[in-house]
């Protein structure tokens, strides 16, 4: 070309979730059966979505709206149907999207170019990502500390904030993705403290809450904002079982304590009106289906499963000296941080099979990160398909699986193979 395409930060953009499914179907085409434990997709586990849902959704295809288009910040009714269980907004406070990246998109590309928000190791990859594409630099990090049941380090992140003035948000996953934290309340206030002192607004990826284990330990936004700006991330795809609804919302805190923070808000609102709107069915049937009655009994019996598996998990993997495994405080991702003082990271498994041994070799010529070669190296031995988390814009070495599979005894099966494949790189 006469000149370079590419955008400065196009390097910052990846998905390894995803990326690894590649690999994983070429080494199902050298008949090798995949244990796809890399992504959420309950419908992919063979979870039945409830037949209580297809009814809501089946009756709703019967009205002619739901083929239509809806207002941009979404239908009336349910943003009224949503500020009513939140006494802190008005309808005028949710905006609505078709999917996390989406929302995540408009919220950083709204931002001045040398604008910062600050957000936490590990991170997220879609927020780092997202957040590194709008500055044209990596993504600036507050550490999440696996010693301390993976807190953040306070200290580390004020001191970012003071010393550099470009940032003006925090960001905080909670429950958090991909370590299974939840955070305190004392751990929260201590943040929106900092977001006070230094005037800075917040942004909180609180997409999982309702699967918090124990209720005692959901503690939202909505809670402890006090007077500070602020932003909530709510999703529907991840409270049902319904993955490919792809919808949700952003819930706007104190936009009229700062006239700037107003404007930008302003700002994220223009940028989806030349979208039209988000995507009309699953809006249309939120309120039935948080109403229903089925609804919680579902959810209910959700998190008790998920809680099941993650005992399970703890029992089969948590006593090797080669990984920690902090047991999850919600939902169905479990990471596994491998102790490297007892890892031998120079071992190359015994694969039988010689097409997938030379493909994966040839794949992982020049990867330096073990995390990842333990990854593609045990989706090549056993077909079990994990992420390895140095990607999520980690220092740490670690991968994760999922609490999703339905057929616990087939569960059992999978950790034991990684259990197994682990103990080959006993030091």
């Amino acid at each position: 070309m006469r000149k370079n395409l590419l955008h400065i930060w196009h390097n910052e953009l990846s998905y390894e979730i995803r990326e690894i499914v590649g690999v994983a179907y070429k080494i199902r085409s050298f008949w090798r059966e995949i244990f796809w434990e890399n992504i959420w997709d309950p419908v992919a586990k063979w979870e039945q979505v409830p037949v209580w849902i297809k009814d809501i959704v089946r009756e709703a295809l019967n009205h002619d709206e739901v083929y239509g288009y809806c207002p941009t910040r979404w239908l009336d009714k349910t943003r009224e149907y949503i500020a009513s269980k939140n006494p802190k907004i008005t309808k005028d406070n949710i905006l609505f999207f078709n999917w996390l990246w989406d929302a995540i998109n408009k919220i950083y590309r709204s931002l001045a170019f040398d604008s910062r928000v600050i957000g936490p190791n590990p991170a997220y990859s879609t927020h780092s990502s997202a957040e590194a594409a709008h500055a044209g630099t990596s993504h600036i990090t507050y550490s999440l500390d696996p010693k301390n049941n993976w807190n953040p380090d306070l200290e580390e992140l004020e001191n970012k904030v003071k010393y550099n003035p470009n940032i003006v948000a925090i960001l905080v996953i909670n429950p958090d993705n991909p370590t299974g934290a939840v955070f305190s309340r004392e751990v929260l206030e201590s943040i929106v403290d900092i977001a006070k002192r230094y005037n800075l607004f917040l942004v909180f990826d609180e997409i999982y809450e309702k699967l918090t284990y124990e209720e005692a330990d959901r503690v939202l936004l909505s809670d402890i904002i006090w007077d500070v700006p602020g932003i909530s991330m709510k999703w529907i795809s991840k409270d049902l079982p319904w993955p490919g609804s792809r919808c949700g919302w952003i819930e706007v805190y104190n936009e009229e304590k700062d006239e700037n923070f107003k404007q930008y808000i302003a700002s994220i609102l223009s940028s989806k009106m030349l979208e039209v709107c988000s995507t009309t069915l699953p809006q249309y049937v939120l309120p039935k289906l948080y109403e229903s009655e089925n609804y919680k009994i579902s959810l209910q019996e959700r998190i008790l499963k998920y809680k099941t598996r993650a005992d399970l998990a703890e029992k089969i993997l948590g006593w090797m000296q080669e990984v920690t495994l902090i047991k999850p405080k919600w939902a169905f991702y479990m990471s596994i941080t491998f102790n490297m003082e007892n890892v031998n990271t120079t071992h190359i498994p015994n694969i039988k099979e010689y097409d997938i041994e030379k493909y994966v070799t040839d794949f992982l010529s020049g990867v330096t990160r073990f995390d990842k070669k333990f990854c593609y190296y045990l989706l090549a031995k056993t077909g079990v398909c994990t992420v390895p988390l140095s990607w999520f814009n980690s220092t740490f070495e670690w991968f994760r699986v999922t609490l999703l599979e339905e057929d616990e005894q087939k569960f059992i099966f999978i950790l034991e193979k990684i259990k197994e494949f682990i103990l080959e790189f006993k030091k």
